[in-house]
């Protein structure tokens, strides 16, 4: 089979663009079950990551000019505190993508961040999150009420069928909700009773 220039310029560009990371990020959005699991993991095996300095179970690709740097670093940390080991994802334009993909051994998990300050933003967040990421992570930085979470979570559940999961992190302490917790009919009463202790 002969291939004429103008097709093997095609085929460089294909393969340049298909190395960019940006490119493997926007996969994402065309794959489901087992195909997507094994792009993410692809996609923290990348070159592109190395470790923050001393902290060799954090990973980045040099780009801190999200305006969220500062809470992603915050998060990460903790999520080490958790047992995972952290890739901050860039955030290239016109790609709706998660902040982090956590692995926890040989597991890779992509969570889109959202850091609560306020006392009530906790539901206008998570639905912030629909579109790039099916699982959420609630850094809690302030003292939000357990009821209103709670209702927050099932009102974000309830209006994406796609969403797996809502991870906690609230001072030393990690929550994972999942789809299943929160239509149990004890819900509301065993959240607060978590979140809570």
């Amino acid at each position: 089979m002969v291939i004429s220039p103008k097709e093997c310029n095609f085929a460089a560009i294909m393969q340049d663009v298909s190395n960019d990371i940006a490119a493997e990020l926007a996969k994402l959005h065309l794959l489901t079950g087992a195909d997507f699991s094994r792009q993410v993991e692809r996609i923290a095996r990348r070159k592109e990551f190395f470790p923050i300095s001393s902290e060799n179970e954090i990973y980045y690709t040099g780009s801190s000019s999200n305006d969220d740097f500062n809470n992603l670093i915050i998060a990460a940390r903790k999520a080490v505190e958790h047992g995972y080991r952290v890739y901050i994802l860039p955030n290239p334009k016109g790609i709706r993508t998660a902040d982090f993909i956590f692995e926890f051994k040989g597991i890779f998990i992509m969570y889109d961040l959202k850091t609560i300050q306020g006392r009530s933003s906790a539901e206008t967040r998570l639905h912030e999150s629909i579109g790039q990421s099916n699982r959420i992570l609630l850094n809690i930085a302030t003292n939000y009420n357990a009821r209103l979470l709670a209702s927050d979570i099932k009102s974000y559940f309830e209006s994406n069928p796609y969403a797996i999961e809502v991870l906690i992190f609230k001072g030393k302490k990690k929550l994972s909700i999942t789809r299943r917790f929160v239509q149990n009919p004890m819900f509301n009463r065993l959240f607060r009773k978590m979140y809570e202790k």
